[in-house]
């Protein structure tokens, strides 16, 4: 188990900001340069990529010429999250675990990891990122996951078919679970996989529903200054 976690954050690094049509290497470059400064400062990371616009693709070839199961579709999801996860890792190269984590049950050579970072990716079928990022966060005791994506705030209703929608800055875990319900299925728009939610909640943990798009919002949440985004926790008031 890590001797010291109070620093360490866990961010779901959404595919929709890694490739939202090709790949962002002006979001990757600030990206980076924000996480290095906070290496800097004592924080470590755990960073798990989602697959973005590639997966799609994929996808969507893989279904237009074959028809194929929804467990190759997961698969090449899941393939396309390990490719980001390299991308990523090889980014950050001079600070990362040389190894990418794709089994967060399997983690005998993560648990002291010594790097500033330790990147990770899909797991299985079945599972999404969430999911998997918050089973690494539970057995490397992080109580902070962030999810970087490219919303900006849960909605108590879909604000792109509802116009009076009302964003919430703060939310309990009840509350949440509410309204994402209890099951998930590949390619639902949930702001966080409804199965990782009931995990982060009896786990304690606070999820943050971030837009990462801008950089400087990150950083204001990391300093603890206001930022634009939702707080998920037992004690959101």
């Amino acid at each position: 188990m890590p001797e010291n976690t109070s620093k360490r954050i866990l961010i779901s690094l959404g595919g929709s900001l890694l490739v939202p049509d090709g790949i962002d290497t002006g979001f990757i470059a600030a990206f980076k340069e924000c996480i290095v400064k906070y290496l800097g400062k004592g924080y470590s990371f755990i960073l798990v990529t989602g697959g973005g616009k590639t997966a799609r693709r994929y996808i969507e070839a893989a279904d237009t010429v074959s028809v194929i199961t929804d467990e190759d579709k997961d698969w090449l999801g899941i393939h396309t999250t390990r490719l980001n996860a390299h991308l990523i890792r090889t980014v950050f190269r001079d600070y990362a675990h040389p190894r990418i984590n794709t089994n967060p049950h399997n983690l005998e050579d993560f648990y002291d990891f010594k790097e500033g970072i330790l990147v990770a990716a899909g797991w299985r079928p079945g599972c999404s990122t969430d999911y998997d990022a918050v089973l690494l966060a539970k057995y490397l005791d992080v109580k902070r996951v962030i999810n970087l994506s490219n919303i900006d705030y849960v909605y108590d209703k879909d604000p792109r078919k509802f116009p009076d929608a009302v964003k919430k800055e703060k939310i309990t875990w009840p509350e949440f679970r509410a309204l994402v319900g209890d099951t998930w299925s590949p390619g639902m728009s949930a702001p966080f996989d409804p199965i990782a939610s009931k995990l982060a909640q009896d786990a304690g943990m606070e999820v943050v529903i971030l837009n990462g798009e801008g950089i400087a919002n990150l950083e204001a949440y990391l300093d603890g200054e206001p930022f634009e985004g939702t707080v998920i926790k037992d004690d959101a008031v």
